[in-house]
């Protein structure tokens, strides 16, 4: 037996919540894939997979459930903004990623980016893409986005994904410029 064949057994025989327990210990962003269909409605989801592609030319990617309805609108309209979520805003990724699609943006106020998807009030950062190639891979599909804007929209902490909850994202060296310039002592 090759080595090749058995890793191929090896990855046959591995559970899916054992794969998914595992992988939780990873920490991911959580980001909101949005964008509008033809009647200019906005339509949201929420992905862990949100990556840098490649610089020259920008590219960026996310993977979505191949039964996903958000993601057969991205298709249809060819273009999605990539919203990185602030972490005070768990209630939203929530909503989004759990809620029936015409709910997800009640009480969220967005404004339509350059190619016209919508960038949500209160992200860290959002870049705005064209679909640039749909990859089939297992039970997913690769998407992959051409930059054509993007913003820094605040310096709030991201909302991160880790263990199955929600968290935000503060950096020890904040913590140690904090304590510098004593920003920690405000407030006690």
């Amino acid at each position: 037996m090759t080595h090749r064949a058995t890793r191929q057994q090896e990855v046959e025989v591995i559970d899916g919540r054992r794969f998914r327990d595992v992988l939780g210990n990873f920490p991911t962003s959580v980001v909101a894939i949005t964008t509008t269909d033809a009647g200019e409605r906005p339509h949201g989801m929420i992905v862990g997979t949100f990556t840098s592609v490649s610089l020259d030319p920008p590219l960026v990617s996310f993977l979505a459930d191949r039964s996903s309805t958000t993601l057969r609108t991205i298709r249809d309209a060819g273009r999605f903004c990539a919203n990185a979520l602030a972490g005070d805003q768990e209630r939203l990724s929530r909503r989004m990623a759990t809620g029936p699609a015409r709910e997800r943006f009640a009480d969220t106020a967005w404004e339509a980016s350059p190619l016209g998807s919508p960038v949500l009030d209160g992200v860290v950062a959002w870049v705005d893409c064209a679909v640039e190639q749909v990859v089939e891979i297992g039970d997913h599909l690769l998407v992959v986005g051409r930059v054509h804007d993007l913003c820094v929209e605040s310096l709030k902490t991201p909302l991160l994904f880790f263990r199955g909850g929600y968290g935000d994202y503060l950096s020890s060296t904040a913590l140690l410029l904090d304590r510098l310039v004593g920003w920690d002592e405000i407030g006690r």
